[in-house]
């Protein structure tokens, strides 16, 4: 376990470095390309999927590092079980199963009992990545369909929040705003308490400014210190950034 530990430290050391230096290329450019507000615009459009893509790997290698961690926890605890009982003179015998897990209760405001029978599971999170997959390759037609079936067939998995944001920046990066402002908006109502739920809101009013709603835009950014006090610095500082941008007072 503490090998995963020092890889994962090591990628997100890595990661952290091509955000930081991703973000400080976001003023030389606008500064060298003055003269182009066209050209600016799409670069740091760039540059901010750029952030946005690795964000999300860091995301991927995070929750498979805790995954690991949960299955390395079940082969100690169940080790340590036999063990006991070879001591007690008992024999070695596999560990009586515990009690049936009980389903989680369904998200506030979240999908109805009538969504499709769930691909939990391996198989869910096969499905997760193989959308992440599309995305990166830059299929954003087949990463929608993909994520868009992932969240109907899994509303309840640990990554349906990631899913929900996810379907929404395949919105955004072909300029569907007015979809990708009711998929960011759907993220944050059903899955606000998920991790992806501040970007959920962030991208939500980042998607209103652009669709020249000032007005909500800025409710939401105000909203975002109220619901999510403990984000991220990087979040932080893209909520003022925006804030500013927009004229927010």
């Amino acid at each position: 376990m503490a090998r995963i530990d020092a890889t994962m430290d090591a990628m997100k050391s890595f990661f952290s470095g091509a955000l930081l230096f991703a973000l400080a290329l976001l003023p030389s450019v606008a500064s060298a390309q003055r003269g182009s507000s066209v050209y600016i615009e799409d670069r740091m459009n760039q540059l901010q999927q750029t952030v946005t893509m690795l964000t999300g790997q860091v995301e991927q290698l995070q929750y498979q590092n805790q995954q690991l961690k949960q299955q390395l926890e079940k082969m100690q605890t169940d080790y340590d079980f036999r063990l006991d009982q070879i001591e007690k003179g008992k024999g070695g015998g596999p560990r009586p199963p515990g009690p049936a897990p009980t389903a989680p209760p369904p998200p506030a405001h979240g999908p109805t009992a009538s969504a499709a029978p769930p691909a939990g599971g391996a198989q869910g999170e096969q499905l997760y990545h193989d959308a992440f997959k599309l995305l990166q390759d830059g299929d954003y037609a087949g990463a929608e369909r993909a994520f868009k079936s992932f969240v109907q067939s899994n509303p309840r998995h640990p990554l349906a929040g990631n899913a929900q944001y996810w379907l929404g920046e395949t919105y955004y990066a072909r300029r569907e705003y007015q979809q990708a402002m009711v998929a960011f908006a759907e993220g944050y109502k059903v899955y606000k308490t998920s991790p992806k739920g501040p970007d959920n809101l962030l991208k939500l009013g980042i998607t209103l400014a652009v669709l020249n709603k000032k007005q909500e835009a800025c409710a939401v950014f105000q909203r975002f210190n109220q619901d999510y006090p403990h984000a991220t610095d990087l979040q932080k500082r893209r909520i003022d950034q925006e804030r500013q941008k927009n004229g927010c007072g």
